[in-house]
């Protein structure tokens, strides 16, 4: 942290998958364009608004990064706060909403399903058996020691968490599907409030649309810069 915990200064702006990892698809979309265009759009609002706070991202063009080096550019950074940003899937087209993720023990089939897809990542990565201790990302027994990890910033995730699906439903009449906890390897070794976005279902023909829609994605970063600095200024007390 930056040695002043009250002050929020560094962002780093995680948009999900990238390069040969297209993450998750829809019919007319990949979830690691729209992310990536989420992301870059949240973090010029954030300077916009908030010029003295330093945005970073870890990655701006069409690119792969490891799971493990996203984490470890927020921590060489000293990072006050870390933004993934992704798109959702269902086997039901009929599901849609937004939902926010922290770190933590959601052994739930529905929690753990989308931690699974997430982490899948990994299986690109050389040395994924290294880098991950052995973490096998289709594993329930990986997730519950996943679990037993626990970290001092989850109060405050959760608190930016909250954040964010309140402005998705309260500023944009978005669903929410709340905010929920599972073992997210891009959150696991990141050492400041972590939270994992999913903006909504490719698999959802309609809202894959708004998602494609420069007014969706607008939205979409406008909620994650509200709640950005409605948490910077609760921290901050002002």
């Amino acid at each position: 942290m930056n040695g002043r915990p009250n002050l929020v200064r560094t962002v780093v702006i995680d948009p999900g998958h990238g390069g040969k990892d297209p993450g998750c698809l829809g019919k007319i979309s990949m979830e690691k364009n729209i992310a990536l265009d989420i992301a870059l759009e949240t973090g010029a609002i954030i300077k916009a608004h908030f010029p003295d706070v330093r945005v970073i991202y870890t990655r701006q063009t069409d690119v792969f990064v490891d799971l493990a080096e996203r984490a470890r550019i927020a921590n060489r950074n000293a990072a006050d706060l870390f933004i993934s940003i992704h798109c959702n899937a269902s086997t039901s087209p009929e599901i849609y909403g937004t939902e926010t993720f922290v770190m933590g023990l959601g052994l739930a089939d529905e929690n753990l399903g989308v931690a699974m897809r997430e982490n899948a990542s990994i299986l690109k990565e050389s040395n994924y058996e290294q880098n991950y201790q052995g973490f096998d990302p289709n594993s329930q027994v990986s997730y519950i020691l996943m679990a037993n990890y626990q970290n001092g910033y989850q109060a405050n995730s959760l608190l930016l968490a909250q954040q964010i699906e309140e402005q998705f439903k309260n500023q944009f009449s978005r669903k929410s599907r709340g905010v929920k906890q599972s073992g997210f390897l891009v959150l696991w070794k990141t050492a400041m409030p972590s939270v994992l976005v999913e903006a909504g279902f490719l698999s959802n023909a309609q809202e894959e649309l708004y998602l494609n829609q420069p007014e969706g994605k607008a939205q979409i970063a406008a909620g994650i810069y509200r709640a950005f600095r409605n948490y910077k200024m609760s921290k901050e007390g002002k």
